[in-house]
């Protein structure tokens, strides 16, 4: 496949960032040349070149308290034969940098040679724009937009007490060389809004928090519309903790709310579905290809293929397009997540979910936007078949064990269901279980599929990178519930 004017467009903005600044000490033909040679009977690995920008704003009570604008750049050059890998990175783009890399990874060698495996095939589709969106407007204009959400949240209710707002931007570059010298580049802009109100009622305290993003222009989040959303959900969150009780405790139903709650399908189910915990055999799904692992009518994709969105990747950090994967159909599953080196080991195609946090860092199988696809339940539907039970409609923090499958989740707005209505909030709630149980645990699923507003970080081997989520609402049976009550 011909490379793409976008694609040719990504090599030369990227070609000006890494070789032909005057300043540059690493030439185009060098870094090529050299790569071809760490790689020499090695089975697979690349060149990875990256120059990031990002900038953070951040105030509280009125006052920009942080403001920070950082630049970086620096290569990781990795080889890689059966399952050992060779890797060194530096923050000096030079030739003299690359060479002592070179020698490095040749350590992995040993006397041994392998054939090196099929380079990935090219894309021509383009997800994001590439426009820097740090350039989109001044820092007064930004600056500006927090102390606006701060006067409008303490404008919509006096009992504010506390107003805390970010944004944060950045715009990454990478180019990817293997060793047969084809090249591919990726150009990335990642924006994000977040907004946090604390309101005080009768000397109680509660706060509420929203945030937003995705891989588009900083001036979309600018908008008035768009801000002023954040800040009334964020308030709205906080007025609804004021009237919270205690949560109950013991196995109970649940109701799990669309979109941001399929944060527990990312903790629960996604990782474990990762190619390298599976070829090790650390997972809970580990050889269980064909069987079925959740309930029927549970189906469950990653994409990250998906326009504008936070998880989403023109192509992965090791040159693979990203694309939409089925993991689950209708219960049973069907594959897992797959970068080159698992990929290989495992016989099978690599997925574009080889990802990394930067140039410093080794890829590894990463997701992108893990989503449950709908059924045709409503809402209304599942809240009337539970007599007693909890609807969870957004989530707080959340921790997994990739090797039993067992997690816990704060939720962060929670209610009571009694009689088939709901009741109360709650607040102290908490859902205990099991990955590989819960999926199996699904009894009803909604038609109204929502994605996350854009605000993912995903935690793996010391290494964050941004992920989506989504899901329809859900009903899950006998799932435990801890509780303060």
């Amino acid at each position: 496949m011909s490379s793409s004017p976008a694609q040719l467009g990504a090599l030369a903005a990227t070609d000006q960032l890494f070789f032909d600044r005057p300043d540059a000490t690493l030439g185009r033909d060098d870094a090529q040349k050299l790569t071809r040679t760490a790689l020499e009977g090695m089975e697979d690995g690349e060149l990875f070149l990256e120059y990031r920008e990002s900038e953070s704003l951040s105030l509280d009570d009125g006052v920009i308290r942080a403001a920070s604008f950082n630049t970086s750049s620096g290569f990781g050059l990795r080889a890689v034969l059966g399952e050992e890998t060779g890797f060194a990175h530096s923050d000096e783009l030079s030739r003299a940098s690359l060479l002592r890399a070179v020698d490095a990874v040749g350590a992995v060698r040993a006397g041994r040679s392998g054939q090196m495996a099929a380079p990935p095939r090219a894309t021509n589709q383009r997800l994001y724009t590439a426009a820097n969106p740090l350039g989109d407007t001044d820092f007064a204009a930004r600056s500006g937009l927090l102390s606006a959400i701060d006067a409008y949240a303490r404008g919509k209710d006096s009992r504010v007490v506390q107003v805390m707002a970010s944004l944060s931007g950045e715009w990454q570059a990478v180019q990817i060389i293997r060793a047969d010298g084809g090249r591919t580049a990726d150009l990335r802009p990642l924006v994000r809004l977040n907004v946090s109100v604390v309101v005080e009622q009768d000397g109680k305290r509660e706060s509420g928090s929203y945030g937003l993003g995705g891989r588009y222009e900083i001036n979309r989040l600018l908008g008035e519309e768009t801000w002023q959303g954040a800040v009334d959900e964020a308030l709205r969150q906080a007025q609804v903790a004021l009237q919270a009780q205690a949560a109950p405790a013991g196995e109970m139903e649940v109701v799990l709310g669309a979109g941001w709650p399929g944060i527990l399908l990312h903790e629960a189910v996604g990782h474990g579905l990762e190619g390298d915990f599976n070829r090790k055999g650390t997972s809970v799904f580990a050889g269980r290809i064909g069987t079925r692992v959740a309930s029927p009518g549970v189906t469950v994709i990653d994409d990250g293929t998906l326009p504008d969105r936070r998880g989403s990747l023109t192509v992965d950090d090791e040159g693979t397009p990203t694309g939409r994967t089925t993991l689950i159909e209708d219960g049973i599953l069907q594959g897992y997540l797959q970068d080159r080196l698992n990929a290989r080991l495992m016989g099978v195609a690599p997925t574009g979910n080889g990802r990394r946090q930067s140039y410093a860092h080794m890829p590894l199988p990463r997701m992108t936007n893990t989503i449950m696809l709908p059924g045709n339940a409503t809402t209304e539907e599942m809240i009337r078949s539970v007599k007693r039970g909890l609807y969870a409609v957004h989530f707080g923090g959340g921790q997994v064990d990739i090797t039993s499958g067992k997690f816990v989740f704060a939720t962060s707005e929670a209610y009571l269901i009694e009689d088939g209505r709901v009741t109360v909030p709650v607040k102290g709630a908490t859902l205990i279980g099991s990955g590989a149980e819960a999926m199996s645990q699904v009894s009803m699923i909604g038609g109204n599929l929502e994605l996350d507003p854009g605000i993912g970080t995903c935690g793996k081997a010391g290494q964050g990178v941004p992920v989506g989520v989504g899901q329809p609402t859900l009903k899950m049976t006998g799932l435990t519930v801890g509780g303060t009550a």
